[in-house]
């Protein structure tokens, strides 16, 4: 056979000219990104330029500076080798984000594999070598049957569609999409750990801090029992204020065991964090009074926050690919042209034989499906406004969030203000009591009251202290995490 079909037209032109539709359009939409946020802050009224300060730990003054950048290793900003450890070994060793590189590279390799078949023509080649004999005598002829012979065969065929209305390319255009979707996921996956780790971290010093005050609060209240036990005795105090006093010893006792199984619980989540078994993992011991808290902290602008949220950039992807899955459900509605082409040779080892060579095209176009095409259609639309709507709900979360951290940071700076103001004051009166108690002028139970007291405010410091370190962590988190300024930046 010569050829299959064949047109003075080509296939291509063809089939524009029936449908009226321009040579090499490309139907369904053309992405745009969508606009950045028009607002300029993120809070309805401003906010003060620096936050209150205040004695002690965590207690330095906080700057807001919009032409600042969030850091890529933005953790370091806290000065603690331990934490660095800590959060290095999480990137290096964690099996959730292996997860999502393993996701990424699937989606890579999609990609790669659409984009070389639907850009370049397939090939096949066949050959095959059969061992003929011949029986003359079965067919009636009178001659001796020749020896046996070798029949060969070889062929290649050749087929390329046409993406005249732009299936592949929207198809392509959507796991394109699809990868970078992935990429965003990684990113964030990145993030949220680093986020995690110096998160638990914090929690870590502030439940070690607090273990230790409480300690020192039991100490305190055992030796005020031991007094009250001794004036019963000598007749000084009723039995009832010695109940009392075991009453609060006993309450405080309780308390003691939740904060070692919460030290207990958070050391467990830094091991899995950095990628290891409770059992084998050395964490480290974080120390608040070794924190240092940033003094500048970077606010990027509401219109740079959609670029640099991984979650933003995310869902843009998935609207993206929802955009080039309209795309491809509008060119489905199209024909669908194939060209095709085969060439090849049949013959035996003593006749050269002959060659074998096809060239044409097929043409298929939807004409009656009950409406399944157009419905997919519609389908695809729906889900190209869903993800309009998912993407502008992340942003909106997002301002949110950067919103209600700067609140945060604002008012824990003010609590912790009002507590080192009170544990100071508490501190003053211990010392004027001790002076007081050396000098004979108070006894040794209103010495402890004063020590019980301080150790209190102490204790009621150590919560506010925490939050401000956890404050920082998640604006920088809540910015995007600076991955931007890494020495090898995702393409933006």
């Amino acid at each position: 056979m010569r050829r299959l079909m064949s047109s003075s037209w080509p296939s291509g032109i063809l089939a524009a000219v029936v449908l009226g539709v321009p040579l090499g359009c490309s139907v369904g939409p053309h992405y745009h990104a969508p606009a950045p946020p028009v607002v300029t802050a993120y809070t309805p009224d401003a906010l003060p330029k620096e936050t209150a300060s205040s004695a002690g730990p965590a207690g330095a003054v906080q700057t807001f500076d919009s032409s600042a950048s969030v850091p890529a290793q933005w953790w370091t900003q806290f000065h603690s080798p331990e934490l660095d450890g800590m959060v290095q070994q999480a990137l290096e060793n964690s099996p959730k984000l292996a997860q999502a590189s393993a996701r990424l590279k699937q989606a890579q390799e999609e990609l790669k594999a659409r984009t070389g078949a639907s850009k370049y023509p397939t090939a096949g080649g066949n050959v095959s070598v059969q061992e003929e004999q011949l029986n003359l005598s079965a067919y009636g002829i009178p001659f001796p049957n020749p020896s046996p012979f070798t029949l060969l065969n070889g062929s290649v065929a050749v087929s390329y569609a046409l993406d005249l209305f732009g299936a592949n390319r929207h198809l392509v255009e959507g796991l394109r999409a699809g990868k970078d979707y992935e990429q965003w996921q990684l990113a964030g996956a990145r993030l949220m750990l680093a986020g995690n780790v110096v998160s638990a971290a914090i929690r870590q010093a502030q439940l070690r801090t607090q273990i230790d005050l409480t300690r020192q609060l039991l100490a305190v209240e055992q030796q005020e029992l031991e007094i009250a036990e001794q004036r019963q005795s000598a007749g000084g105090v009723s039995a009832s204020e010695v109940h009392s006093r075991r009453t609060a010893l006993a309450q405080l006792q309780a308390a003691l065991p939740p904060l070692e199984q919460q030290l207990d619980a958070v050391n467990d989540q830094l091991a899995i964090l950095m990628g290891r078994p409770p059992a084998a993992a050395a964490v480290a011991e974080i120390s608040l009074d070794r924190l240092q808290l940033p003094a500048e902290l970077p606010v990027s602008l509401p219109a740079s926050l959609a670029a640099q949220r991984p979650d933003i950039r995310a869902a843009e992807s998935l609207l993206h690919q929802a955009g080039a899955n309209v795309g491809v459900a509008t060119a489905n509605l199209y024909p669908q042209i194939v060209l095709t082409g085969g060439g090849g040779a049949v013959g035996t080892k003593f006749i050269s034989g002959g060659d074998i060579w096809n060239v044409g095209f097929s043409f298929a176009q939807p004409i009656y499906n009950g409406g399944a095409l157009r419905a997919e259609k519609r389908k695809a639309e729906a889900q190209y406004e869903e993800a309009g709507a998912v993407y502008r709900q992340t942003v909106l979360a997002a301002l949110q969030e950067v919103a209600d951290t700067l609140y945060a940071i604002q008012h824990d700076a003010q609590t912790l203000q009002a507590r080192a103001g009170a544990a100071q004051e508490a501190d003053a009166s211990t010392r004027i009591a001790a002076e007081r108690y050396q000098a004979g002028g108070i006894s040794r139970l209103a010495l402890l009251e004063t020590q019980r007291q301080q150790l209190q405010a102490e204790l009621d410091c150590t919560a506010a202290i925490a939050a401000r370190f956890a404050d920082s962590a998640t604006l920088y988190q809540a910015l995007g995490g600076g991955w931007w300024n890494a020495a090898r930046p995702l393409a933006h």
